[in-house]
C-alpha cells in the first residue's frame, strides 16, 4: 500500500508518484479469486429528493474537474441545493469543513435522502448527439495495478489527489463516482450486461430528468440480493480501464492506505464509488485534446516541422482538413495563421533519437507521444507546462480560434483509439499527458456514497 500522511507528502516525479499511488510493484494473493477479480458490491445510495430540490438538472453538474472558475459561480448564484457546494469547496480547511457541515445539513433537512437498503444502480445517459450509454454504479473494490484488475493509463499528480483527499476525509463521502469500461464479450460479462439491458428496458427508472445541454439521464435501483449477485457475478472475471477519474481512484487508494496505517483493518475505505460500463455494448467516445502553443509563431513551426515531417499546404477549410487528418497516423493539423498545415510521415530516425528509452513500440506509435516527444520537445525546442502548452478538448475551432488571439500555433490531432489505451494500460505504462477525453462521463450528483452508511 502507498505511504500516505495527512499532507501526501512526495518530491519525485508523476511517474514515481502514480507507481506508488496505484500500487504498480505492490505485492497481491497470486491464488485468491475473490481477491483477484472485479468486485462491485451495492451499497445504500445517497440521493436529492425530488420534492425537496425540484429539477434535478439544477442541483446536478459535470464531473468536478471539467468545471471552470466562471460556471462554479454561475452554478452557485442558480440554485442553493447545487452539488457544487460539496464537491467544489474552496481549497482549504474552512472549504473542506464547509461541503461536510453542508452535507449532513442537507442530509437532516430531507435535500438528501439515504436508500434504506444497499443497491446496485443503473445509470443511462442519451447525449445530444445521439450517442447512448448504460452500465452499473456500485462500491467498486480497490486493487492495486500490480493485480492488473483495475488498469490506469494516466499519470496523476500530488496536488489533485492531496485536494481529493481532504474533501474526502472532511467528507466521509464518495461525491461522484469515477467512470471505468470493460470489455464485454466474453459470456460471463455479456451476461451481466444482458441483464442491465433487460431491466433498463422492461422497468421504469427511479430517477428521469433532461440536462440544459440537451443530455437525458435516467436511473434505476436494484435492490434484490439474488440480482445484485447475478449482475456482480460477470464482472469477477473482468478487468476494468479507467476512462476518467485517475485522481479519484488515487484518493480511494490513498485514504484505503490511511485507514491500514491507522491499524482499521477491513472496511467501507477498501471501496470506491464507480460506474462500470460495458465498451463492447456502449462504446465511449474518446475525443481528442488538441494544444495550443501561444508562444510559437505559426510560421515558425511550420518551418522548423520540416525537418522530420513532410509537410503539405492544405487549400480548402477547417472541416475538410480535419477529414484528411483523419486518414493518416501519426499526422498533425498545424493552424493560427492565415493557412493548414498537415504533417506526416515522420522521419523514422528522427523519432527514434526523440522516444525515451524502454517504451514499447505501441507506446511509441501513440500520435501524442510523436506530438509530445518529437514535435513539441525536439523540433520546436518546448519544455511543456500549463504556460506554453494550453490544451483544449474536442474543438477544432475554438483550438485555431485560440491560437490565432495569442498569436501562436495550434496543433489538431487525431483522438487516440479505446484499444490502444486497453493496450498500453495493460502494458503497465500510461499514455502521454492529456492524451484521451472519454465520454459521456456520469452526472455528479445523482447518486453519493457515505463510508458510515457502507
Amino acid at each position: 500500500m502507498p505511504t500516505v500522511d495527512a499532507d501526501l507528502p512526495f518530491n519525485g516525479t508523476p511517474e514515481e508518484f502514480s507507481a506508488q499511488i496505484f500500487g504498480a510493484a505492490e505485492p497481491w494473493p497470486a491464488g485468491d479469486a475473490d481477491a483477484q477479480g472485479l468486485e462491485l458490491r451495492p451499497f445504500r445510495g445517497v440521493r436529492f429528493a425530488p420534492e425537496a430540490v425540484g429539477d434535478l438538472a439544477a442541483v446536478t453538474t459535470p464531473p468536478y474537474d471539467l468545471i471552470d472558475a466562471g460556471e462554479v459561480e454561475r452554478l452557485l448564484a442558480s440554485d442553493g441545493h447545487n452539488v457544487v457546494r460539496l464537491i467544489l469547496p474552496p481549497g482549504d480547511a474552512d472549504g473542506y469543513r464547509r461541503a461536510a457541515a453542508t452535507l449532513r445539513r442537507w442530509l437532516a433537512e430531507g435535500v438528501l435522502i439515504a436508500d434504506e437498503v444497499p443497491a446496485l444502480y443503473i445509470y443511462e445517459v442519451h447525449a445530444g448527439d445521439g450517442l447512448h450509454q448504460r452500465g452499473l454504479i456500485g462500491a467498486l473494490g480497490l486493487r492495486p495495478e500490480s493485480a492488473g484488475v483495475i488498469l490506469p493509463h494516466e499519470d496523476v499528480f500530488p496536488g489533485p489527489v492531496r485536494d481529493r483527499l481532504a474533501l474526502m476525509s472532511a467528507t466521509g463521502a464518495n461525491l461522484e463516482p469515477i467512470f471505468l469500461v470493460y470489455d464485454g464479450e466474453a459470456a460471463a460479462p455479456r451476461r451481466t450486461s444482458d441483464l442491465v439491458e433487460a431491466i433498463a428496458d422492461r422497468t421504469a427508472p427511479l430517477v428521469e430528468f433532461h440536462g440544459r445541454d440537451g443530455t437525458r439521464h435516467r436511473l434505476w435501483r436494484v435492490t434484490d440480493p439474488a440480482v445484485q449477485e447475478r449482475l456482480a457475478a460477470g464482472l469477477r472475471e473482468c478487468r476494468a480501464l479507467i476512462a476518467d477519474g485517475h485522481h479519484r481512484y488515487a484518493t480511494y487508494r490513498a485514504l484505503q492506505a490511511r485507514h491500514r496505517a491507522a491499524g482499521d483493518g477491513p472496511g467501507p475505505w477498501d471501496y470506491g464509488l464507480a460506474l462500470l460500463v460495458d465498451s463492447a455494448r456502449h462504446p465511449p467516445r474518446l475525443g481528442a485534446i488538441h494544444r495550443v502553443l501561444p508562444g510559437l509563431a505559426p510560421e515558425t513551426a511550420v518551418e522548423r516541422a520540416k525537418a522530420a515531417f513532410r509537410v503539405t499546404e492544405l487549400q480548402g477549410g477547417l472541416q475538410e482538413a480535419v477529414k484528411e487528418l483523419a486518414t493518416r497516423r501519426p499526422a498533425f493539423l498545424l493552424g493560427g495563421g492565415e493557412r493548414l498545415y498537415l504533417l506526416t510521415d515522420p522521419d523514422a530516425r528522427h523519432l527514434a533519437q526523440a522516444m525515451p528509452a524502454g517504451r514499447s513500440e505501441r507506446w511509441r506509435r501513440l500520435d501524442t507521444a510523436v506530438l509530445d516527444r518529437l514535435l513539441i520537445a525536439r523540433l520546436w525546442g518546448i519544455t511543456a507546462d500549463e504556460r506554453t502548452v494550453r490544451v483544449v478538448h474536442d474543438d477544432p475551432e475554438a483550438a485555431i480560434e485560440q491560437a490565432r488571439r495569442a498569436g501562436g500555433t495550434a496543433v489538431i490531432v487525431n483522438p487516440l483509439s479505446v484499444a490502444d489505451v486497453l493496450a498500453v494500460a495493460a502494458g503497465g505504462e500510461r499514455v502521454p499527458r492529456k492524451s484521451t477525453s472519454f465520454a459521456p462521463k456520469p452526472r455528479t450528483g445523482l447518486v453519493l456514497r457515505l463510508l458510515d452508511l457502507d
